[in-house]
């Protein structure tokens, strides 16, 4: 009889179609009790797939995992992990799991450079003794820090500002290197400003703290935040705020779910832009706010934080070409939309 990994969790029927293996292929997927690592198990359960999530849950949400199990356990832990491996027979990998706060890497780089490139390490060192070759990984357009032109292709200059943006730079390096000594193939999708929940209302955004713009805007306007900072309103925009391309996390995680195909069938590794190639302010986004939640967004504006460009709007077309890969659900309506929708579903519609 095949060995159980230690700790595992199969939520409702998936206990039955992870025992009988029908699902062609197990895909683990590190941080998938996060934000974007949830919605793509949800995507890749959609697909076909069996996502197996390993997550040591600080900094994601058990209710999240929905669609596949849960094996619990750290990165640095090599036996829990070969143990996942070997246990649910892992065809490839999402890997999601890093800290993701700039302001806390520079106040402590060491545990960024700890979790997330050491976390990464340990997770390659796991695929190499299991035998599994494809990973897609979860990289930013942090690693490009202020760019000199835009649209952000591939090829800008590569200058982090920050310890968090240092390590996914360092992170791709590896598998860089790894691919041409060990035969790892990779793609490092470098995305923009995930925003948005889940269209069903089954999963959102819940990080502790909070520190995105369209959440936080509509706690403000739905009075159960704090009233909205505006860090710069002297940048050389149109109206003097930041500029930033907003993703959908669901179409960010259609596009982890296309990478692992375009792997599959023999794809080149790659690291590829996801973004819409359109940018929005953040008064343009604070009227949108108010306009779909039919409320005000009481805000107050304060100094500009150190470091943050004056717009950050990306290229897609290569992603386009290589992956087939478009956003459906990106207009800013529909991000807040269904970010509003989830706001309301998890109590926090304030004095409504």
């Amino acid at each position: 009889m095949e060995e159980e990994a230690p700790i595992l969790r199969y939520p409702g029927v998936w206990a039955t179609l992870a025992g009988n293996r029908r699902m062609s292929q197990s895909i683990l997927v590190t941080g998938g009790a996060g934000y974007v690592g949830s919605h793509a198990c949800k995507a890749l359960a959609a697909a076909g797939y069996l996502p197996v999530v390993y997550d040591n849950l600080s900094r994601g949400h058990r209710e999240a995992v929905r669609w596949g199990p849960l094996v619990e356990g750290d990165l640095a832990d090599s036996e829990r992990l070969a143990a996942a491996f070997h246990t649910h027979r892992i065809d490839a990998v999402l890997h999601f799991a890093a800290f993701a706060y700039v302001g806390e890497s520079v106040a402590d780089p060491e545990n960024y450079y700890r979790n997330n490139v050491g976390g990464t390490l340990s997770l390659l060192m796991a695929m190499r003794e299991a035998r599994v070759e494809r990973i897609v990984f979860s990289s930013t357009c942090a690693v490009y820090g202020v760019p000199e032109a835009l649209p952000i292709r591939e090829t800008t200059a590569k200058a982090p500002l920050n310890p968090y943006g240092d390590t996914k730079l360092a992170i791709e390096r590896a598998l860089h290197w790894y691919a041409g000594a060990y035969g790892t193939r990779f793609v490092a999708l470098r995305y923009f400003n995930a925003a948005g929940a889940d269209p069903d209302g089954e999963i959102g955004e819940e990080h502790e703290p909070e520190t995105h713009l369209i959440p936080l805007a509509l706690r403000a306007a739905l009075g159960s935040g704090d009233p909205l900072q505006i860090f710069g309103t002297d940048y050389p925009t149109p109206d003097g705020t930041a500029i930033r391309d907003y993703i959908h996390v669901s179409d960010l995680a259609d596009a982890h779910v296309r990478a692992l195909g375009h792997l599959a069938a023999g794809g080149d590794s790659a690291a590829l832009n996801l973004g819409t190639g359109q940018g929005c302010s953040v008064r343009e986004v604070i009227a949108a706010v108010a306009r779909i939640a039919g409320r005000a967004v009481p805000r107050r504006e304060v100094a500009r934080r150190p470091g943050d460009p004056p717009e950050l709007v990306a290229d897609p077309a290569l992603a386009r070409f290589v992956l087939g890969w478009q956003p459906r659900r990106s207009d800013l309506d529909t991000i807040i939309a269904t970010a509003l929708a989830w706001e309301r579903r998890s109590g926090r519609a304030g004095d409504e």
